[in-house]
């Protein structure tokens, strides 16, 4: 490793050259109390930002020892030390003058939720933050004193400022381990408790708007039924009151703009922690719940869709079905069966993303159309054995089907963002409405295992490294938060409502890719595929996937979003 002397001398043996001969400075530096990185040089001033890392020895940093002996408090630290790094970083952006992305200093940009990141990661010996700086230049020619100012007087002070608990606040960083802290211990009563999930008094739900993430200003707290009140004593938050909401099946009924989408779509994030201020600290979701919805045109590869769709017109065998443009009740089927596959133990359901076929059947359809006649079997015949016999909840949001409360184990009706319990006075409104077909014969969840092709070139081409000739990897590209594209193929992820971040669709890109390159062999099955890979990033955190070569863009996403992934490669 070189000194930081031999940076400084390096950037001005090299200013007003030629652009290129920035690569020269790849390799690591030491900076007193942290090491510096450069570890790729962009090609240009126009191209991608070149990226480089920072590394302090987890001595020296100096944070408490507790605050890193779990997994979920390392990641609440990194989270809170990378917006800091985030917000230091901004101020001196563009600072520095020159061409195209010349001066610009940029990490990841962290949303509500608490998500672990390459940007920031904590190991067993240090802290490291990733980053991307455009390297500035005047046209296409090295400008070296203006990264010597980077790299010289900007980033030591976003260093200091960021990763060294003399230099943190530390009732923040008291606030932000403690809180996970409490959000774990929430998640473990779940579980002792038998409850799908966990709403506190005083919670804000609804969002600033469509585009924004942040809490509203001036929004009704929410507040629990006395009937479905629970209390915990947190290890540090004192006491919660809260809704808790049972394992079964749970409808949320109301009338329009009342609040049920809104509850529904807080209870789909609360598989995530979020950060203090959020409103939704503890609002808190069995970690493998599963939003599900019709997806029209979606591709189903060899899933067994029996327990929905059977004895179609064209004689099409549903047990190892395929198709590359699936219908809305086909596709909510199969997002069904899969997710339980991935293992989901609550469903979460909107009925105004549903396909209505799918849902129910009403009493005189079922007469005008014969069951002999209807391939679907409704999941309104199978959801209370998706409980009984698969441990499977469901939570339904309501608006015009009451054939769902027959099944009903707990009824909440919004009312003007308000939580009531209505289970009992609806039970007794049943009697007056004969009850419809509520179980349908033959459950069975499917038993094969599905294989999945992962076979193909995982190499694009050769091209020269100056040594010799080198296998380039199968190029990623990134469409933001719903897509990408491997080599020259197409992945839509933009049905998969709880990716929270185009991080985390950019981690399936990799995951996919490292699964083509590395598990192909044989004839993989897809929950084979996915546990190995949840496997490595159990032990090895995201880096695992990556090489030497760690980008600092990825977050970790859920096991139910790589068996979706994997579902519709």
């Amino acid at each position: 490793m070189k000194a930081s002397s031999d940076l400084r001398s390096a950037l001005r043996a090299i200013d007003r050259r030629s652009y290129p001969a920035y690569k020269s400075l790849a390799g690591g530096y030491a900076f007193g109390r942290y090491v510096l990185s450069i570890d790729h040089v962009q090609g240009d001033p126009f191209a991608a930002p070149s990226r480089l890392s920072v590394a302090v020895d987890r001595k020296t940093a100096g944070f408490p020892e507790q605050y890193l002996s779990a997994r979920t408090s390392r990641t609440a630290l990194a989270d809170y030390l990378l917006r800091r790094f985030y917000r230091q970083a901004e101020q001196f952006s563009f600072r520095a003058k020159g061409s195209g992305k010349s001066g610009l200093i940029t990490v990841s940009r962290c949303g509500q939720e608490v998500l672990e990141r390459t940007a920031c990661e904590i190991t067993a010996e240090r802290v490291i933050v990733r980053f991307e700086v455009g390297f500035p230049a005047n046209g296409r020619t090295i400008n070296a004193p203006e990264l010597e100012k980077i790299l010289f007087e900007f980033l030591p002070v976003c260093v200091e400022q960021s990763l060294f608990c003399a230099r943190t606040p530390r009732e923040e960083v008291e606030r932000a381990v403690f809180l996970s802290e409490d959000q774990q211990f929430i998640r473990r009563e779940l579980e002792r408790l038998e409850l799908a999930a966990f709403v506190a008094d005083g919670a804000v739900l609804p969002r600033e708007s469509g585009v924004s993430d942040r809490p509203m200003k001036g929004a009704v707290p929410f507040r629990s039924p006395e009937t479905l009140a629970v209390t915990l004593d947190l290890p540090h938050g004192g006491t919660v009151r809260g809704m808790g909401i049972r394992r079964g099946v749970t409808l949320i009924a109301g009338g329009g703009y009342h609040g049920k989408s809104t509850l529904l779509k807080a209870l789909e994030r609360g598989v995530y922690d979020h950060i203090a201020g959020d409103g939704r600290e503890y609002v808190i979701t069995d970690r493998t719940a599963l939003k599900i919805r019709a997806e029209d045109g979606r591709k189903i590869t060899n899933t067994d869709i029996s327990l929905f769709i059977n004895n179609l017109p064209n004689g099409a065998d549903t047990t190892c079905f395929s198709t590359l443009d699936a219908s809305g009740s086909t596709s909510q089927a199969a997002n069904i069966v899969e997710g339980v596959e991935s293992g989901s133990r609550v469903l979460l359901i909107d009925e105004d993303t549903s396909a209505t076929n799918l849902m129910v059947r009403d009493e005189l359809m079922s007469r005008v159309i014969s069951r002999d006649e209807e391939p679907i079997t409704p999941f309104l015949e199978r959801a209370a054995d998706l409980y009984q016999q698969a441990g499977v909840s469901t939570i339904l949001v309501v608006g015009s089907c009451g054939a769902y409360f027959h099944i009903a184990h707990s009824i909440l009706q919004m009312v003007s963002y308000r939580a009531v319990d209505i289970t009992g006075e609806t039970r007794k409104l049943l009697a007056e409405f004969p009850a419809p077909a509520v179980r349908a014969p033959g459950f069975r969840l499917p038993g094969v295992p599905r294989r999945i092709d992962l076979s193909g070139a995982v190499q694009s081409r050769k091209s020269y490294r100056g040594d010799g000739y080198v296998q380039e990897r199968l190029k990623l590209r990134m469409r933001g938060k719903t897509a990408f594209s491997i080599g020259q193929r197409e992945m839509d992820l933009r049905y998969l409502e709880q990716l929270v971040d185009g991080e985390q669709t950019q981690a399936l890109a990799w995951l996919l890719r490292y699964a083509k390159e590395k598990l192909a062999g044989g004839s993989p099955d897809v929950g084979g595929v996915a546990r190995e890979l949840e496997r490595i990033l159990e032990r090895d955190g995201l880096s695992g996937i990556c090489g030497r070569d760690v980008p600092a863009g990825l977050a970790m996403p859920r096991i139910q979003e790589i068996f979706a992934c994997l579902n519709r490669w």
